[in-house]
């Protein structure tokens, strides 16, 4: 008899198929909590676990929300995803996150197995839940799926081996490369982050690496000065995406920020080859 519990999972939501988040056509998985707190989050919504403070129950229009004995109570048959309870809330959460086991998981997996080529788990910052992940992954990949973590690189992932080694690759956020710069976007310094890529990096576990270009808030031109010289100098053919930044689902204090314009975003992509980053892409 194994009495071994499973690890709970805090999802946030789930994509059954995706041509974004990695190669191949993935199942992207959203993961509940993080501890990055980004001026320009585009999804606030996942930082923090929901207090059962109750202001989003009245917002919702279609009763898919209650509160039963103190707790938030979220009815998916009713909701129409209208948002109003998360532009209620301001708390930075969602009511309308799931506890899941990773066999319940898998369950949903299993449905679309001959659909996907793997599994993309993102957050949020989904290694705050490592032992759930580990757990996912270690099932995935007796499913013959490729396993993906998206990240923004704050842990440090290069030390756990058990992790890695049912993980096929990574997707790390490269915010910045100045640590008081990364500090003021959000909230923590990058040591861990470079420290991450430079390690996978030499364990060939990058997919990708990625930069969003916010023309007024960051010195753009140095950290993809930085990043791709050091991108060069582990394996000149990981993929460096520089992002667009676009004043989308950000939160209101970035809205009216500046959208870089091709001709810059030309520029970079011309530097960060010129460093020999040979697959820069621009998105």
């Amino acid at each position: 008899m194994n009495d071994k519990q499973e690890t709970i999972g805090y999802v946030n939501k789930i994509i059954p198929f995706s041509n974004v988040d990695g190669e191949g056509n993935r199942m992207a998985i959203f993961l509940q909590g993080c501890n990055y707190n980004c001026l320009y989050c585009h999804n606030p919504e996942t930082i923090n676990r929901c207090v059962n403070c109750g202001e989003c129950v009245p917002a919702c229009e279609y009763g898919a929300l209650s509160m039963v004995e103190g707790k938030v109570e979220y009815d998916i048959d009713k909701c129409v995803n209208c948002d109003a309870c998360i532009a209620t809330c301001k708390k930075n959460s969602s009511p309308k996150i799931t506890k899941i086991t990773a066999l319940e998981l898998m369950k949903k997996i299993e449905k679309v197995k001959f659909f996907i080529s793997g599994i993309t788990v993102s957050g949020g910052e989904c290694t705050l839940q490592r032992d759930f992940l580990k757990e996912l992954f270690t099932k995935v990949k007796s499913l013959g799926l490729t396993t993906f973590i998206d990240t923004n690189g704050s842990t440090p992932i290069y030390k756990d081996k058990e992790l890695l080694e049912v993980t096929d690759k990574t997707m790390i956020d490269l915010k910045a490369f100045s640590p008081e710069e990364n500090s003021m976007l959000t909230g923590l310094t990058n040591e861990t982050v470079i420290k991450n890529i430079r390690e996978l990096g030499k364990l060939d576990k990058i997919y990708e690496i990625r930069t969003v270009v916010v023309p007024e808030v960051l010195n753009n031109k140095y950290t993809v000065d930085m990043g791709s010289k050091l991108l060069a100098e582990i394996n000149p053919n990981i993929q460096y995406k520089l992002i667009k930044y676009r004043p989308m689902g950000v939160r209101k204090e970035l809205l009216e920020t500046t959208v870089p314009t091709n001709d810059y975003m030309k520029e970079l992509e011309s530097i960060s080859r010129a460093n020999g980053c040979i697959n820069t892409i621009i998105v």
